[in-house]
Formats: C-alpha cells, structure tokens, sequence
C-alpha cells in the first residue's frame, strides 16, 4: 500500500472580511492510499499556515512540503513516517504549525492503519482500558452575567456534571468575572465540578494569585491557563501556593516541549491537544512523561468531531484517561461536520469500537465551507 495523496482542506464559515471565532474554521487531511483507504485527520491552528505546510515545494532536503515528504510511502510506517516529516520539514520550525500538520497526518495514518487491520485505534494502542469517558461541558460565557443561568441549565439539562468556562469578556475584569462565577455556581450548585479557562489573561503571578485567591470560594476543580505557558517560574509559584490546581498546556507540541513545561512549571495538570501535539503517536509519549512526574493529563479539545473521535480511542488505552472536553461551539463545522458524531450520554461519551476513527464527513458542507487555495501543484 502507498500513498498517492495528501489532500489539505481548509474550512471557514466567515468570510475574509469578517472576524473568526473559535470552531468558525477547520484544517482537515486526507490521506489517500493506491488501495482505496483513505485517513482524516484535523488540527485546531491556523488553516492557510497548515494548508502551505503540506502543499509548499521544497527548497532544500529539510525544508520540504509534508505531502512531497510522504508520496509514495506506505502509510503503515506510522512512526517511520512520523520521524521522516519531523526531520525533512525541520526547518519550517520543531514546534508551532510545522507540528500542528504533523499532527493532523499522524491521525489519518492512525485513521488507515486501524482501517486496514480491521480493529479499532485502541486496540493499535495496545488495548481499551475504558469502555466510557466521563465528559466536562466548556462554554462561552455570556457577557451579561445574568444570561448563563439558561446557559447553565440547558446544560446540567443534557447530563453534563463539570463544567468549564472561558473566552469572551471573562478574565478582563476581576469584578465581572466574579458575577459570572456567582451566576453560574448557584445555577450548576456544589456538585457540579467547575473550572476555568484564562486564556493567559492574568498576566503575572502576583495579579494571578490575588484573583486565584478570589475564586476561592467557587470550589473550582482547577484554573486553566492562567499565565503564559512559557512563564514556567510565574506558574511554578502559582502551582505551589494558589490553593487550586493550574492547568496549561493547549499550545505546546512535542514531547520536548511539554518535558520542559512539566520540569519546570509543576502544572498539575497538562492539557496537549491531539491535533496540535503531534497528533496520537506523540500525545502516547507526551503521557508517558506526565505519568512519570505525578502530572494528570486531560486533553484540550475544541474543534470538531474528527478531534473528538481522535481523542476518545487514545484515552480509551491509558490508564487516568477518565475525562474529556466536550465543546459546545455552535459553529456548524463542530455540529455538522462529522455525520455520526459522538455523542453524551448520561454525562460520559461511548467508545466506539469499530475500526479507524469512525467519523462520517459531510461533503456537502465541506463543499460549502472549503477555501480553494493552492500553494502548489502535487508533486
């Protein structure tokens, strides 16, 4: 089996003149084999970037285009071919977007293989360990505190029992932030776990600790991402005194940089997504090294359901991988795009046990949606 084609779809719902918000675009691959298997596969960055990662031409032998990188090559090599992007495209960058593309490959090779042995991602992993996942709601507060409250219900409503806000105005204003909190804590009640998301808004320790401090009285089951991910001694100290947990860790990629950010930041949780990381074969390792330094990992995920499929076969195989993020975008790209998607019930998502990802693309809305943009022809 080779592969014959690398396919780079960009999707976005706005137009260029209108501002894009989270889950308003997607980067999706296929990798189409002389067989007739064809592997999905995403990353949750920056489309047209990704788009030009795959379809650049070269310019010398480690600056080349991931689809010339992997023309022509069985896709079963997965750690083979894993190894092979990384060094021929290393000077496109070892971190950042050239990892995100990486990522979104890696997936659809994971996707074929699972596809051409016959047995779920899982079992490639080396075996379920979990037959269900328990789920956590993230939201887009509303600006006016008083409005989550319907929010809220309409999701304690669909068996949600944790909860994570974040984006928008929260993290801007310590006091508006507080009436949000205040809402949605007395709407969840005390047996809902909560956290947050600050999307780096509290921009130094001391200004951190102080509203740490604050959302003391939220029971909150951690605080993500509330300083720069690489302000490793401002997070270290926070981790050591705020009183809750500190999470972080969505825009890291490779095992590398998140060996770093654990050694010398202490989260006490890392949240890698699968589509940014270095898709399933790197998150494998980047587990390995949390385990390793008592760290739990809880892995980010807001895009769509190609994410989500990824994500739910690799914490279907490890140990502690009892909790998964589950968007609520209202985009159409995390509603639609996938057919069959997985779904919550009674608060924890299935494991599907049917081979490849098991995901069902809309063409029609991919159709719709798809920028038609080439940086190069096939080689």
């Amino acid at each position: 089996m080779k592969i014959i084609d690398v396919e780079a779809i960009w999707l976005r719902v706005p137009t260029f003149s209108e501002r894009c918000e989270w889950g308003e675009d997607a980067f999706l691959v296929k990798v189409h084999t002389d067989t007739g298997l064809t592997g999905i596969g995403e990353s949750d960055s920056a489309p047209a970037v990704l788009k030009a990662m795959v379809e650049t031409p070269s310019s010398h032998s480690t600056s080349r285009g991931l689809r010339e990188i992997l023309l022509g090559e069985n896709p079963l090599d997965i750690d083979r071919l894993w190894r092979k992007m990384y060094h021929e495209s290393s000077y496109m960058g070892r971190r950042g977007a050239a990892i995100h593309a990486i990522s979104a490959i890696d997936i659809a090779l994971w996707d074929i293989a699972s596809q051409h042995y016959g047995v779920p991602i899982h079992t490639l992993l080396g075996g379920k360990v979990r037959d269900e996942i328990a789920a956590y709601g993230t939201f887009i507060p509303k600006d006016r505190p008083a409005e989550n409250k319907k929010l809220v219900e309409g999701l304690l409503e669909s068996g949600f029992t944790a909860l994570k806000l974040g984006g928008g105005l929260f993290g801007t204003d310590p006091d508006h932030d507080h009436e949000v909190m205040r809402v949605v804590r007395d709407t969840a009640g005390e047996d809902t776990g909560l956290a947050i998301d600050l999307v780096y808004q509290w921009k130094n320790y001391r200004y951190a600790k102080t509203q740490c401090e604050r959302m003391g009285e939220f029971n909150l089951d951690w605080i993500e991402e509330p300083l720069p991910s690489d302000d490793h001694l401002g997070l270290r100290r926070l981790a050591e005194n705020s009183g809750t947990r500190i999470s972080g860790g969505e825009g890291l990629s490779t095992v590398a940089e998140f060996s770093e950010f654990i050694r010398d930041s202490r989260p006490d949780i890392i949240q890698p997504d699968i589509t940014r990381c270095g898709g399933i074969s790197e998150i494998r390792k980047i587990h390995g090294i949390a385990t390793g330094f008592s760290t739990e990992l809880v892995p980010h995920g807001f895009s769509t359901g190609i994410l989500m499929a990824a994500t739910v076969q690799f914490l279907a195989s490890i140990p502690g991988g009892d909790l998964i993020e589950f968007s609520q975008s209202t985009s159409p790209l995390s509603l639609e795009l996938v057919t069959n998607p997985i779904t919550l019930v009674d608060g924890k998502v299935p494991v599907p046990d049917v081979p490849g990802l098991g995901v069902d693309l809309d063409e029609d809305l991919i159709a719709k949606y798809r920028v038609e943009m080439s940086v190069g022809s096939p080689v």
